[in-house]
């Protein structure tokens, strides 16, 4: 990670840790970057979400982009896998998608995309980063008619949708399907999908006012859906995040379908359909452990990598693995997009759902999830916390207790100063125990913020 860019882009609170000159900047140098490197006039595609400060960045970097020569095409308002899918398919330089993903209205983001579609290289984030504090020379600016211009290019995110419609299999006939779009980018083209594919689309949290998105809605607060299913006797439900690039499922009984759970179901029906190939499912070091058990079971081998989609899709692309994804619910189908897709894992869902001719609920019974519990720790040194030689001897008695029935993990927040501190135990209570007592042992050295 970078000084600016994480995981997942340079995010932060808007106008106090990342502002507008942030964003002219990366767009200065960006709109300079791939005209340089390609021979020819840059052409770069933005979306964004629905945050009231999406517009201000959306402006800001289509300054920056044509101060430097390149031309901007502006998809609006849309989701983070279109703009990947614009990119990849319709010969774009590199896409920038404006959100904050699942992070409150008033925090905002830049993720940069380079031209196959997928997070862009560190080595590119890293020379961002040098521009913006001044580090390197000053760039020239374009003038006259080698000035850059912006477009409209909603066309880009209607052949999208037109994408995925074209990925379903069967008719959604007759389905009861909730989606709760989290007042975010999926409002504008997941009822638009569901609906073209002929389901019973029940809508909730699809009226965006620019501050109200992920508030008590989407897939972070997955109750809401859970009660609204129950209520309305749906089939099954999909809650997104902000820019809609995860998805959490709920089942006819009102039962959360996490991520784990979503590799699980549709590992297996590719495994069987003879689409899984490696036969390997790529996961992070936060999946359950009931998953590694069912997958053990299933004869579906497994792959880990620090949590993360970008090092979930890196491991998939270096190896040639077809599915991947995160508990949190951004899922990878290598075959058909570059970054994980909420709409799209729902699509695939509603495939296994009808090709099996099962419910979601009978799916997923095979898998016995281990309680998890999992807390923040906010601390002044991330790495000095998780260096301290007591917090170490702590993680290790807790192993020892565990043994082969749950696991410890303490990993660092890639956005934010937080340890995260994660504990599968037998029971709820254990992982409260266990947790309880390392995150003590934080506190009592010192390390809270």
């Amino acid at each position: 990670m970078g000084k600016y860019f994480g995981t997942d882009g340079f995010r932060g609170e808007a106008n106090k840790v990342l502002t507008v000159e942030h964003a002219y900047k990366a767009g200065r140098f960006l709109g300079w970057y791939y005209g340089r490197e390609n021979g020819h006039k840059c052409r770069v595609v933005i979306g964004k979400d629905t945050r009231r400060s999406s517009y201000m960045f959306e402006y800001s970097l289509v300054a920056g982009l044509t101060a430097s020569g390149a031309d901007a095409y502006l998809l609006h308002v849309t989701t983070t896998p279109s703009v990947s899918y614009v990119v990849r398919t319709e010969d774009f330089d590199c896409g920038i998608m404006i959100s904050a993903s699942h992070n409150p209205f008033y925090d905002n983001g830049i993720k940069v995309l380079n031209g196959r579609g997928e997070k862009l290289e560190e080595e590119v984030t890293n020379q961002i980063e040098a521009y913006i504090d001044g580090e390197t020379e000053e760039i020239p600016f374009a003038v006259r008619e080698e000035i850059g211009r912006a477009a409209d290019y909603s066309q880009g995110r209607n052949r999208y949708i037109g994408y995925l419609i074209s990925l379903a299999t069967r008719s959604f006939k007759n389905k009861r399907v909730g989606l709760d779009c989290a007042n975010g980018s999926a409002f504008a083209i997941a009822k638009n999908v569901f609906d073209a594919l002929g389901a019973k689309t029940y809508v909730i949290n699809n009226e965006p006012d620019g501050t109200n998105i992920n508030r008590d809605c989407g897939s972070t607060h997955i109750e809401v859906l859970q009660k609204f299913v129950l209520e309305n006797g749906l089939d099954v439900g999909f809650a997104y995040d902000g820019d809609a690039d995860r998805c959490i499922a709920v089942d006819e009984n009102g039962r959360v379908v996490d991520g784990d759970l979503i590799l699980y179901i549709c590992g297996l029906y590719m495994k069987e359909r003879g689409m899984l190939d490696t036969n390997t499912v790529v996961t992070t070091v936060m999946s359950n452990i009931g998953l590694y058990k069912a997958f053990d079971i299933a004869g579906i081998h497994y792959e880990k990598t620090n949590v993360g989609d970008r090092f979930v899709y890196e491991n998939m692309s270096n190896n040639g693995h077809r599915l991947g994804g995160e508990q949190s619910g951004h899922i990878i189908f290598s075959k058909y997009a570059s970054t994980g897709d909420g709409i799209l894992t729902s699509l695939k869902i509603m495939e296994v759902m009808l090709e099996k001719k099962e419910s979601l609920g009978k799916l997923t019974a095979p898998v016995e999830i281990y309680p998890q519990l999992l807390r923040n720790v906010r601390v002044k040194d991330k790495a000095a916390a998780r260096a301290d030689e007591d917090v170490k001897r702590a993680v290790e008695k807790v192993e020892k207790a565990l043994g082969g029935n749950g696991r410890i993990l303490l990993r660092e927040s890639g956005t934010e100063p937080v340890i995260r501190v994660m504990v599968e135990a037998k029971t709820d209570e254990l992982c409260e125990q266990y947790v309880s007592e390392v995150i003590g042992v934080i506190k009592a050295k010192g390390h809270e913020e």
